[in-house]
């Protein structure tokens, strides 16, 4: 018969070992995803050590930080409009922050840090190689393309596609540059070459153009400094404008937005996906005017947003396509101060980080997420909803004291 002791040390080793297998399947597959937060939780409930895991959490400025968060969603559950349902289905969109304390725990192994973010790098290697063979004709149609060499995105939508090739060109880039070896150095380099190709040439995403850019500019700082922020923006704008040259993806979606803006009028029906946003962040400014301190209560949005847009032709939506503006209809200025000090908490905590690719890496996540929010619910989307915690959780959990999150700066 099993001793308590060994089932803890089974049951711990089986939520590591998950969670580092989930570095390979959040790029990859939604049903894997969920398959292995089952085995992460109940392994991490059942090894026991809770008085550990409570100190880890509570020793760690991010843990609270993101706990903080979802904790204001539940308490968010308790007024406004939404039936119970509704709100309980919004937090269950963003049950991910209570996993970033896990995670946090599951990853005090540096060993185990690093195999994860292999796991993670692979995953990403392959939907880069794969989108990339499809682009050449090279891999025909299958079930796991979502559509055909004109956009070549595998496993998630082009828009998430977009993103996580934005975050692996960052990724490789430092692989590249931490690399031990010049053949390995080659190898990383190439794929972060192939990275911004796919993300520039071969797939529509503005989004993902925006977060790529941003962190070009967080690459050159680290390397250059100012000098380096300089040569970036110079590279970026000789890159925007051969692009713009040049019939391609790129190019169709630039024009696309610029002429879905200049076309926008304020209060008049529109289809365009740049008209709509636009229409939904005017709209949702407005009801944060009307409920500015604690907002409607978790799970109102979309019952908010139908009464501001009744007796009109405009499009009612559950999501306003923007993160800020979400979670500050649902909890006021309160919930959009918990939400900015999380990104403000890892940003600042980054910079006590002990190695390099975990710093540079940690800022690389809050620079993708603070961009990629002002134009999508990030957050409450599973993908990246569920890379921001598993990501926080991995590179954070190298924080070796309580730090305070001013306590240093860039």
């Amino acid at each position: 018969m099993i001793s308590a002791a060994a089932l803890a040390r089974q049951a711990d080793r089986t939520a590591r070992w998950s969670a580092i297998a989930l570095g390979f399947s959040i790029p990859i597959s939604v049903a894997l995803d969920n398959v292995l937060l089952v085995l992460v939780l109940t392994g991490w409930l059942v090894s026991g050590g809770y008085r550990d895991k409570f100190l880890a959490a509570r020793n760690n400025p991010v843990a609270i930080a993101a706990l903080a968060l979802f904790a204001l969603l539940l308490i968010g559950t308790l007024y406004g409009d939404a039936r119970a349902g509704a709100a309980l289905a919004q937090v269950d969109k963003y049950i991910d922050l209570m996993f970033v304390p896990i995670f946090l725990f599951l990853f005090r192994d540096p060993a185990m840090r690093r195999h994860a973010l292999y796991a993670l790098a692979a995953a990403l290697a392959l939907v880069l190689i794969l989108s990339c063979l499809i682009k050449a004709g090279i891999v025909p149609a299958n079930p796991l393309t979502i559509s055909g060499a004109a956009s070549p995105v595998v496993f998630k939508q082009r828009l998430t596609h977009n993103i996580l090739m934005a975050f692996a060109a960052f990724m490789f880039a430092w692989l590249a540059l931490m690399a031990p070896s010049p053949r390995v150095k080659l190898c990383w380099a190439a794929l972060a070459t192939l990275a911004v190709i796919n993300v520039t040439t071969m797939v529509q995403g503005a989004t993902g153009y925006l977060v790529l850019g941003g962190l070009m500019l967080l690459l050159g700082f680290s390397r250059l400094g100012w000098r380096g922020i300089g040569a970036v923006i110079i590279g970026i704008g000789l890159l925007f404008a051969a692009l713009m040259i040049l019939p391609g993806p790129f190019q169709q979606r630039v024009s696309a937005i610029t002429t879905e803006i200049n076309e926008w009028q304020a209060d008049q029906p529109t289809q365009t996906s740049s008209g709509l946003r636009l229409e939904f962040y005017q709209h949702s400014l407005a009801i944060v005017r009307d409920h500015p301190v604690i907002g409607v209560g978790t799970g109102g949005f979309a019952k908010a947003y139908a009464s501001r847009v009744a007796g009109t032709e405009l499009t009612p939506t559950t999501n306003p396509h923007n993160e800020y503006l979400n979670i500050t209809i649902q909890l006021g200025v309160i919930g959009l101060a918990a939400l900015l000090y999380l990104f403000y908490c890892e940003w600042r905590v980054g910079a006590s980080l002990t190695t390099t690719h975990e710093r540079q890496l940690a800022r690389g996540l809050v620079i993708t997420f603070v961009i990629g929010c002002l134009f999508n619910s990030l957050l409450m989307d599973h993908t990246e909803g569920l890379l921001f915690a598993w990501a926080s959780g991995l590179l954070f959990a190298g924080l070796k004291s309580p730090q305070k999150p001013g306590a240093s700066a860039l």
